[in-house]
C-alpha cells in the first residue's frame, strides 16, 4: 500500500501541475472537436500519460531503495514500458504519429520484454490438460502480438471520462490481489504502482475532464497491464492462464469485435476511428436525459453519466476472474458468458431496441 499512496499522491500533484500550466500554455491540447469520437465542447490537455509514467518511476525508484531485490524487475519492467509509452505521448504532442508505428512501438516493447523479463506466453491451460508452447516460432508472435494488442485495446476503451481509468484500476487491483495470494511480491507492488498512479489521475479527469489519459497514457497503462498480467500467469503455475484472458476480456474483446465491424461489415480499414463503439453507442442512445443539446455542461454530464455503464460491466469479467483465478473450466464459462452478453448488448443497443432498465430518461 505504500506503493500504492506515494504514486498516487505523485500523480495527483503533477497531474493537477499540468492542468494548471496548460491553461496558460497549453501543450498538447485537444482542441479538435469534430471528430467522430469527439464528445467535448473546450480545450484540454491530452498528456495525463506523463504524470502518471513519472509517478510510476519515482514510487519504483523508492521501492527499489526500500526493497533492492525488486531493482532488475522493476527497471526492466519500466525500460520497456518506456517505449510503448513513447510513441503515445509522441502522439499526444504532435498528433502526428501513426496508428501503425505506435503499434510497431509497443510491439518492440514487447519483443524486449521477451528478451529481458521472460515474459512469454509459455502454455495454455485447459480443464483437464495443459498445453505446454515450446516454439519459439509460436511463442514470440503470438507474446508480441498479445502485449501489442492489450497495449492498443486500453487506448481504444478511452473515450469518455474516467472510462478507461477505473477499468484498468479494478484489474491492476485483481492482479494485485492476485498476486498477494501467491506471494509474488513484484506483481503485488508494481500492480498497486501502477493503480495508485492512475487513481492520482482520475481525481482530475473525472467527472469534468480537467486532463486527459491521451495515447501516451494508454499505452502505459495497456502495456504494464499486459506485461503484469503474462508474468503473474506464468511466473505462477497455480494461476489459470484463463484469469489473465478473463480479466482482460472487455478491452480485449471490444478490439476484436471493433475490427471484425469494421473490416466485414463496413468494408473499411480497421484502423479507420468511428464513432459506434459500445461506449459510444451508450452515450448517444442510453444516457438519454441530456439528448438534442450541444452545449459543454450538458456534454459533460452525459460524458460523466456513460462511464459508470462500462465500469459495471466491465465487473462481470474482473469479479469473477479474481474469484476463480485458479478454476480453469469457470473461467473459461464466464469468458463465454461475457461475449455473448457483448453482442447481445451491442445489437439491441445498435438497433434501438435498448433494454429499458438501462436507460437514463429525460429530465422535465
Amino acid at each position: 500500500m505504500f506503493s500504492f499512496f506515494v504514486s498516487f499522491v505523485v500523480s495527483a500533484l503533477l497531474t493537477l501541475l499540468i492542468v494548471k500550466h496548460s491553461k496558460l500554455h497549453g501543450p498538447a491540447l485537444d482542441d479538435n472537436f469534430n471528430g467522430v469520437q469527439k464528445v467535448h465542447q473546450h480545450a484540454v490537455a491530452r498528456i495525463g500519460g506523463l504524470p502518471i509514467f513519472l509517478a510510476v518511476a519515482l514510487s519504483a525508484g523508492i521501492t527499489v531503495w526500500r526493497v533492492p531485490g525488486l531493482g532488475h524487475w522493476l527497471a526492466a519492467l519500466l525500460g520497456c514500458s518506456a517505449i510503448a509509452f513513447a510513441g503515445g505521448i509522441l502522439e499526444d504532442y504532435t498528433g502526428k504519429v501513426r496508428p501503425s508505428r505506435r503499434l510497431i512501438l509497443t510491439m518492440v516493447a514487447a519483443l524486449l520484454g521477451y528478451l529481458v523479463l521472460d515474459a512469454k506466453i509459455a502454455r495454455l491451460d485447459m480443464p483437464f490438460i495443459r498445453l505446454s508452447l515450446d516454439s519459439l516460432w509460436v511463442v514470440l508472435p503470438l507474446t508480441v502480438l498479445a502485449v501489442a494488442g492489450i497495449a492498443n485495446a486500453v487506448n481504444i476503451i478511452d473515450g469518455f471520462n474516467g472510462l478507461a481509468s477505473v477499468v484498468t484500476i479494478f484489474m491492476l487491483l485483481s492482479l494485485a490481489y492476485v498476486g498477494w495470494r501467491v506471494e509474488d511480491m513484484f506483481v503485488l507492488v508494481s500492480a498497486l504502482t501502477v493503480a495508485g498512479a492512475t487513481a492520482g489521475f482520475l481525481i482530475w479527469n473525472y467527472p469534468v475532464g480537467l486532463i486527459f489519459l491521451g495515447d501516451g497514457g494508454a499505452y502505459f497503462i495497456g502495456f504494464m497491464l499486459g506485461e503484469l498480467a503474462l508474468l503473474l500467469v506464468m511466473r505462477n503455475p497455480q494461476v489459470s492462464t484463463w484469469y489473465a484472458a478473463l480479466l482482460l476480456i472487455y478491452p480485449t474483446f471490444e478490439t476484436v469485435f471493433s475490427v471484425y465491424r469494421r473490416m466485414f461489415v463496413r468494408g473499411k480499414s480497421p484502423t479507420m476511428p468511428d464513432g459506434i463503439h459500445l461506449h459510444s453507442l451508450i452515450f448517444r442512445r442510453i444516457v438519454q436525459w441530456t439528448v438534442g443539446r450541444k452545449e459543454a455542461r450538458a456534454l459533460m454530464k452525459r460524458n460523466a453519466r456513460t462511464s459508470p455503464y462500462l465500469w459495471l460491466f466491465s465487473l462481470t469479467a474482473v469479479i469473477p476472474a479474481t474469484v476463480f483465478w485458479r478454476d480453469t473450466g469457470i473461467l473459461i464459462f464466464f469468458c463465454l458468458l461475457f461475449i455473448i452478453s457483448y453482442v447481445w448488448l451491442y445489437a439491441r443497443i445498435v438497433r434501438f431496441k435498448s433494454p429499458r432498465w438501462l436507460i437514463w430518461h429525460k429530465k422535465h
